[in-house]
C-alpha cells in the first residue's frame, strides 16, 4: 500500500466479482474509503473482506430511484463523495435478425441509462468538494464492434459519447470523466459472446488471432486503470475512453 487514495471517499456499482472486485481491491490497497452498490446480496460478503474500508448498499442501477438511494446513503457512510465509479454491466449477444427487443431494451438499461441516474444525484456531491472523479465502464466494443455484438456495442457506445459529453459539462466545476474500454477479459461476463462464438476453444482462437498480445487480460490487470483515474495523479485528463486490450484496437 502507498495511500495514492488516501481520504478518497469512492461509490463503485458492480463489485461483487470479476473486474469490479478487483478495482475494490486496488482501491482499499490504496487506503481509500469505498462503499459497494450491487444488486447481488454477496455484495455484502464482499465489503466484510475488505473490513471497515467498505460498506455494501444493495442497489437496482435500472431504477432512479434505486440508485438515489445508493448515492444518498453511500455519502452518508462515506462522509462525502470524492469518485462515482459506474462498472454494472449486462451482456447478452446474438444476431441482429433475432435478437429480441427485451434484451435490448435492458442492455441500455444497464449499461447506459444507468450511468445517468449515477451522474444525475452524485455530481451535487462532487461539486461541494470542487473537484471529482467519475469512471465509467465501457468497452472495446464500444469503438470497434464484431459479429453477434450489435445490441453490446451500441450499449457501450453511448457509454462513451456520454462520457465525452459529460467530461465537457462538468469541466468547469473540475470533475472529471472518463472511461474504460476493456478488451477480452477472462471473467464469466463474457460467457453469451463465447456462447454465440461457438464456446471456449473457438473463443480461445479468435484471442490468439486478433489480439497482438496474444492472450486474454486478468481483471487485476483492468484494475490499476480505476485506482489511477480515481487519484490526483489523472487531473489532467478528462474526456477519455482509454482502452485496455492487448493491443486489438490498434492492430
Amino acid at each position: 500500500m502507498t495511500g495514492r487514495l488516501a481520504g478518497k471517499r469512492i461509490i463503485i456499482t458492480g463489485a461483487v466479482s470479476n473486474i469490479g472486485k478487483e478495482a475494490v481491491k486496488a482501491f482499499v490497497a490504496e487506503d481509500a474509503k469505498v462503499v459497494i452498490g450491487d444488486r447481488d446480496e454477496a455484495g455484502a460478503a464482499t465489503a466484510r473482506e475488505f473490513g471497515a474500508a467498505a460498506h455494501f448498499i444493495k442497489v437496482d442501477v435500472t431504477s432512479e430511484e434505486s440508485v438515489r438511494n445508493l448515492i444518498e446513503q453511500g455519502v452518508a457512510w462515506l462522509g462525502g463523495l470524492d469518485v462515482l465509479c459506474q462498472n454494472a454491466g449486462l451482456q447478452h449477444s446474438g444476431a441482429v435478425t433475432e435478437f429480441e427487443a427485451a434484451k435490448w431494451d435492458a442492455l441500455f438499461n444497464v449499461n447506459a441509462r444507468a450511468h445517468f441516474f449515477g451522474a444525475k444525484y452524485a455530481v451535487p456531491h462532487l461539486r461541494k468538494g470542487k473537484t471529482g472523479s467519475i469512471i465509467n465502464t465501457a468497452s472495446l466494443a464500444g469503438k470497434r464492434g464484431g459479429s453477434g455484438m450489435t445490441a453490446y456495442s451500441a450499449s457501450k457506445g453511448a457509454v462513451i459519447a456520454f462520457t465525452t459529453a459529460l467530461a465537457m459539462e462538468l469541466a468547469p466545476d473540475n470533475i472529471r470523466v472518463n472511461a474504460i474500454c476493456p478488451g477480452w477479459v477472462d471473467t464469466a461476463f463474457n460467457q453469451p459472446a463465447i456462447n454465440f462464438m461457438g464456446g471456449t476453444a473457438q473463443q480461445a482462437k479468435v484471442v490468439a488471432a486478433v489480439v497482438p498480445l496474444g492472450r486474454q487480460a486478468v481483471s487485476s490487470e483492468i484494475a490499476p486503470m480505476f485506482v489511477y483515474l480515481a487519484s490526483d495523479e489523472s487531473s489532467y485528463m478528462t474526456a477519455q475512453a482509454i482502452t485496455i486490450d492487448g493491443g486489438v484496437y490498434n492492430s
